[in-house]
């Protein structure tokens, strides 16, 4: 058991620290408000070698794991800079192409994702079904040599800035083989790789009350065609292993975005109560009642850090069935840490915490989605009784 981190990691932290730290949170929202996107930052990081610390070397990337690319999300939001997409283009994309994708996809889209050229989003949740792949109702179909996609997606983000999107469908096959012509069909998952301009394939905004330069969307598919190289894999027989390869990834890099954003908000309402003076002139943080919340947020932030590396490391010895228990405990504590140090530093702050310059309240909205998103905390704790508690399953 070793809590240090390598020297390489160490020195990641401090240089991606460093690069948050320079653009920060007045730059974030900025954008968020203008409508535009943080282009400058991901460019840098891209250049820099940050976004694609988990790619191989000998696609452009760091070669190293979902530990590294742990910390470029965590500090990066603890600059004040949650960048969501970070979570979706690396974390998922590049993990599911890299594991299961061909040979000739990995050479296609491995660099550019490592150098930030390319961001390719995920597609998985449905307005009826969620995230239950079982119940999907976008269906891909065979035509000739090509797939035709048809279906709907929500909340699906980044689309405005991808290049592709890694649309989940389910592909009718027969009980034997895929492509058998057995009369009792199957739906089994697939992932396409699909051009956001691919024709037939449209978005509509979402509006969330939520300040992110990161857009929301609605996906429509109206039989979108695509050439068979665009199955994930090249065989049906990858569906299933490409979808669950992005899904510890995922949970352990959006609970690193929430610790980080659990820290940003506690080390600005912490310098403020440390000078912020009212009767008698001592600072405000000199009182338990100010202090004492503080310091519960803090404890709660550090507690979801452990269990956020322990998960990392986890996955990266390949460690999967562990890495998914911890995954998802590290993803329900650093969702409610981080709900909990931003409503914290608002309270610390008094009326300046709603002021936007005092950057905590234009946190509020992300922090409770991540209590809802990618995975509820009430999925979470199914989870958990299920398979660590022994429970029979409740749903």
């Amino acid at each position: 058991m070793n809590f240090d981190p390598t020297p390489e990691q160490a020195q990641l932290r401090d240089a991606v620290r460093a690069l948050g730290r320079r653009y920060g949170h007045d730059y974030f929202v900025a954008k968020a408000k203008a409508g535009e996107h943080t282009t400058e930052l991901w460019h840098e990081a891209g250049r820099l070698g940050y976004l694609g610390v988990n790619v191989p070397s000998e696609y452009g990337g760091g070669g190293g794991g979902i530990t590294e690319l742990a910390i470029v999300c965590e500090e990066l939001a603890a600059a004040g800079c949650p960048l969501l997409l970070l979570v979706v283009s690396p974390a998922i994309a590049a993990t599911v192409i890299n594991k299961h994708g061909t040979d000739e996809q990995r050479k296609r889209h491995l660099p550019g994702l490592a150098d930030g050229s390319q961001k390719i989003v995920f597609a998985i949740t449905e307005p009826e079904a969620g995230s239950n792949f079982h119940r999907l109702g976008t269906v891909a179909r065979r035509d000739g040599d090509d797939w035709l996609l048809s279906g709907r997606k929500c909340y699906i983000s980044g689309v405005d800035e991808a290049g592709h999107v890694l649309v989940v469908a389910r592909v009718a096959v027969g009980d034997g083989q895929a492509g058998s012509a057995e009369a009792s069909p199957k739906l089994r998952p697939a992932l396409f790789i699909v051009p956001t301009d691919a024709p037939g394939l449209t978005r509509s905004k979402l509006e969330m009350e939520i300040v992110s330069p990161e857009n929301q969307f609605l996906l429509y598919l109206d039989d979108v065609r695509l050439p068979a190289d665009a199955l994930v894999g090249g065989s049906l027989d990858a569906g299933l292993p490409a979808l669950f390869a992005g899904l510890n990834p995922e949970r352990i890099t959006v609970a690193a975005m929430g610790a980080g954003t659990g820290r940003y908000a506690i080390e600005r309402a912490s310098a403020y109560t440390a000078s912020r003076k009212v009767w008698g002139g001592r600072s405000i943080g000199t009182h338990q009642g100010v202090a004492h919340p503080l310091a519960h947020a803090a404890v709660q932030v550090e507690l979801a850090r452990l269990m956020i590396y322990k998960a990392a490391t986890l996955y990266d010895a390949g460690r999967d069935l562990e890495a998914g228990v911890s995954g998802n405990m590290a993803k329900y504590a650093a969702g409610e840490a981080a709900a909990l140090a931003v409503d914290t530093a608002v309270q610390a702050l008094g009326g300046a915490g709603m002021i936007t310059e005092y950057g905590v309240a234009t946190l509020l909205g992300a922090v409770r989605a991540g209590r809802i998103a990618p995975v509820s905390r009430e999925m979470i704790l199914n989870f958990v009784a299920q398979h660590v508690l022994g429970q029979e399953r409740s749903y």
